[in-house]
């Protein structure tokens, strides 16, 4: 269950200049495999947190104005714009910015979108998808920023594009928080 508020929860960068070179090394190996899985985010979440993660629904809203970088990848004029964090244990594990294309979307996966009670990752396997890497978008993670409490981290952050049979429907930009290294899935 999410928190009253959000912002109660403890957001880090995911490096640490008080690092070990020891913990330093392991933070990089973490980063390095998340940066590069193209499975379930959240499910990767749940493993590390040993159980269920909250979805804390920061902002969402239908748009028709999205950044250049967004309309040059997703189709129609209008999108669903939603910022969401997950956590576990009272720390930030990741900040999400996705933009979703309303057109041919389907009826239940939009429901459940508006009704902002469940991650992405779980709406996903309704769907046959693929993920599509995009180069560094910092417009996009700017706004995620700004949205999820101001903490700028773009080593830990990337972009992609969820695709359909259809064509794409979304484009998500993640920042990983240092709640994916303490996670305490095994405590």
């Amino acid at each position: 269950m999410p928190s009253p508020d959000p912002g109660a929860l403890l957001r880090q960068h995911f490096f640490q200049p008080s690092d070990t070179p020891a913990a330093a090394a392991h933070a990089r190996l973490v980063l390095q495999l998340l940066l590069a899985q193209d499975g379930s985010t959240t499910r990767l979440c749940e493993t590390i947190a040993g159980g269920p993660v909250a979805l804390h629904l920061l902002e969402q809203r239908v748009v028709d104005a999205v950044p250049a970088e967004v309309r040059a990848v997703l189709p129609g004029a209008r999108f669903i714009e939603r910022v969401t964090c997950l956590a576990a244990h009272g720390q930030v594990m990741m900040d999400n910015l996705s933009y979703i294309a309303l057109d041919g979307l389907p009826a239940d996966v939009r429901h459940d979108l508006e009704a902002g009670a469940i991650p992405i990752g779980h709406m996903l396997a309704r769907l046959w998808v693929r993920r599509a890497f995009l180069p560094a978008t910092p417009v996009l993670q700017e706004r995620l920023w700004a949205a999820a409490g101001g903490l700028p981290d773009p080593p830990a952050s990337r972009s992609y594009c969820i695709v359909t049979p259809d064509g794409p429907r979304m484009l998500i930009t993640e920042t990983f928080r240092r709640g994916m290294l303490d996670g305490r899935g095994n405590s």
